[in-house]
């Protein structure tokens, strides 16, 4: 099987993730080429991949099956508008940039294929959740190459709509922050309770950690696992009826609607 030219326009971390991840299912590194403004950052990404990574744009995505477009999306623009003479016809353009909405890309590249994607940080341990979504002009075995792509560090699920890809931001995207801060809580709470920072901060996370492979590994929901483990008039339940008086699932479902909110206008903003 001939795997695609994959050509990734910025080599910040996250696109270093996805080599990672891609190198690691077979991908041969002559398949792979990055470009990166910083000297600095082009040396690192060459020695720790074994890839080409060069400094011009253009000459990066030449002769490319695949362009990503993973730079900061205050900058997209100007990339975009200075990438598009230098587009090979016919390639899929796969954006993991947040808040900028496919009909700002086809604006300033043409008509191409684009793939938009919402991934987040734990990409990074080739542990993510990332939603997908597609443009007309896509082919299926373009939405399958794009598919491979993100689910080379992760789970990769598909949208039927671009505007859901705002609930990905609010869910998968800003999620990993909320369960740090629910573990920065829990461990702040275990020092008062008499634990050393350490011991507390450690217990903390490998609970998460163990409650995560639960829910991914069981065959019931988290709302059963949740039962299951709350004993009537026991620890569990003491805490989950504090939980829940001070307005748990509203609290959560405030923050998620800010969060979609935002990206809704973040997209606004970025994509003019």
């Amino acid at each position: 099987m001939t795997h695609p030219r994959i050509a990734f326009i910025g080599a910040g971390n996250m696109a270093a993730s996805l080599i990672g991840g891609l190198l690691a299912r077979g991908v041969p590194t002559a398949r792979i080429v990055a470009s990166e403004p910083h000297a600095e950052q082009r040396q690192r990404i060459a020695a720790e991949h074994g890839i080409a990574v060069l400094e011009d744009n253009a000459a990066a995505a030449a002769g490319a099956d695949i362009v990503v477009l993973a730079v900061k999306p205050q900058v997209m623009k100007d990339v975009c508008l200075a990438l598009a003479p230098a587009l090979p016809q016919g390639a899929l353009v796969v954006s993991i940039a947040a808040g900028i909405p496919c009909a700002s890309l086809e604006r300033w590249l043409g008509e191409q294929a684009i793939v938009r994607c919402m991934p987040n940080t734990p990409s990074l341990l080739r542990e993510g959740a990332s939603g997908l979504y597609a443009n007309a002009r896509t082919s299926a075995a373009q939405r399958e190459q794009a598919g491979e792509l993100l689910g080379a560090v992760g789970l990769a699920l598909w949208l039927d709509e671009e505007a859901q890809i705002d609930a990905v931001t609010a869910v998968s995207g800003s999620g990993p922050a909320y369960f740090f801060l629910l573990m920065e809580a829990m461990s702040a709470a275990g020092q008062r309770l008499g634990l050393d920072a350490a011991t507390a901060s450690l217990l903390a996370r490998q609970t998460a950690l163990g409650a995560a492979r639960m829910a991914l590994e069981s065959d019931v929901d988290p709302a059963e696992l949740r039962r299951r483990v709350t004993s009537p008039k026991g620890t569990t339940e003491a805490a989950i009826n504090a939980f829940q008086a001070g307005g748990f699932e509203a609290l959560v479902d405030q923050a998620l609607h800010a969060a979609a909110h935002r990206s809704a206008q973040l997209a606004e903003q970025l994509g003019q």
